[in-house]
């Protein structure tokens, strides 16, 4: 039989009963928005958390003191200096930069204002290189700036807003715990986290000021260590590289606990990628319940058109309609049913997503999230539907394809 003619046929068919199949098409698609509203939610969720570790800067490995115990006691260790830095952006060959990170706490003063920032670091001139982050205004420190402890800094918006306003900061005389600090530039801005943290209320300092100015001190340890690998390619490398340069520094022997800790923020980033994933796919399965529930409802429609039907289906096997011909019709009109759910499925899960992305930004002060449409999606959601009505439908067509035709015409 000709397909044009069986989809002409299942058309009239279908519309025989318009309420009967309006409710079986809006069961399928309730199952399609759930499920696509619920991947689309999750894959805005991993692209949050992917573009909030590559925002820490390009293909970043941090360096933290390890812990010791003494007497059941864990103690922090201050083993890492701004050396360990120097020997790693030298002798490390997959690293393009690093930096020492100490950090402080302190009141920025301007004028008659005062701001007391999140953020007070010490770093190197290569910081910024390492975070993959650029000036809106001004220059960064200089590495004489660095060799000569020298009083200047760099802003963030956030301190801008809060002490300049209108005018603008660079040049300007600052006062940091009462010793003045010349701005010399102001960083781009950035915006909040997914935590909810301003990365702009931030202020930068060459590391031996904030040693020898603000903490008055000539101890040679840093909070942290920050480096930047060369390529992604090259994060694996550039850590091994790193870790056996710390070893042989710190003058670590197989076997015997490090007193420091490498971190690969590609893999952390990885590890919440696989938390976000496997959450999306939870949440799938559990939406792909009310699929299950719409495919019962396409195979009891298709069972009552069959039994209404049966007259018609004797009638066309007595003019020479084949079984498998039977079956096709059947399966078209169960295809039918669920490709129908799930198109208008797929636009509800859509706009359902849309909806939720911007609820979860109203309600969060956190970075915002952005909504995420795939196309893959939609091709998976349909032949997805597809599927669902090959399989709840294949038993009501075996089921016609199977009548006997002096029976089917002798029914009531």
């Amino acid at each position: 039989m000709n397909f044009s003619i069986i989809l002409r046929i299942a058309g009239r068919a279908l519309g025989k009963h318009k309420m009967r199949a309006g409710l079986t098409i809006f069961g399928m698609a309730i199952g399609i928005a759930a499920v696509t509203t619920m991947v689309s939610i999750g894959m805005s969720a991993n692209s949050l958390v992917q573009s909030q570790f590559e925002g820490l800067g390009t293909n970043v490995i941090i360096v933290f003191p390890g812990n010791s115990q003494h007497q059941g006691v864990v103690e922090a260790n201050i083993s890492l200096t701004w050396r360990d830095s120097d020997a790693i952006a030298r002798e490390c060959p997959s690293v393009l930069a690093s930096s020492p990170l100490i950090g402080t706490r302190g009141q920025v003063i301007y004028g008659g204002a005062n701001f007391s920032p999140e953020e007070m670091h010490g770093v190197s001139s290569d910081y910024l290189t390492v975070r993959n982050w650029s000036l809106s205004r001004g220059q960064f420190f200089t590495e004489r700036d660095v060799i000569s402890a020298n009083k200047v800094c760099v802003i963030g918006h956030t301190l801008v807003a809060r002490l300049f306003q209108t005018t603008n900061p660079v040049g300007a005389m600052i006062r940091i715990k009462n010793i003045p600090f010349r701005v010399v530039g102001v960083l781009e801005k950035k915006g909040a986290n997914m935590v909810g943290q301003d990365q702009d209320n931030i202020v930068l300092m060459p590391f031996t000021t904030v040693r020898k100015r603000l903490q008055s001190t000539g101890f040679d340890n840093v909070h942290a260590i920050m480096a930047s690998a060369r390529s992604m390619q090259l994060m694996a490398d550039a850590q091994n590289e790193m870790e056996q340069l710390l070893a042989e520094r710190h003058q670590i022997y197989p076997g015997e606990p490090r007193d420091y800790l490498v971190q690969n923020t590609t893999e952390i980033a990885n590890v919440f990628g696989i938390v976000t994933g496997t959450l999306t796919l939870m949440l799938a399965s559990i939406a792909g319940i009310s699929l299950v529930v719409g495919g019962v409802g396409v195979m009891n429609v298709m069972l009552m058109s069959v039994t209404e039907r049966t007259r018609e289906i004797g009638l066309r096997m007595a003019v020479g309609a084949r079984s498998r011909d039977i079956l096709r019709q059947f399966l078209v009109e169960a295809v039918m049913l669920s490709m129908l759910g799930g198109m208008i499925g797929f636009g509800l899960g859509i706009a359902a997503s849309i909806a939720g992305v911007a609820l979860i930004n109203a309600f969060t002060t956190g970075a915002k999230w952005q909504s995420e449409v795939s196309l893959t999606a939609a091709v998976v959601a349909i032949v997805f539907a597809a599927t669902v009505g090959v399989f709840f439908g294949y038993y009501p067509a075996r089921r016609a394809s199977q009548l006997d035709p002096i029976e089917a015409l002798r029914y009531e």
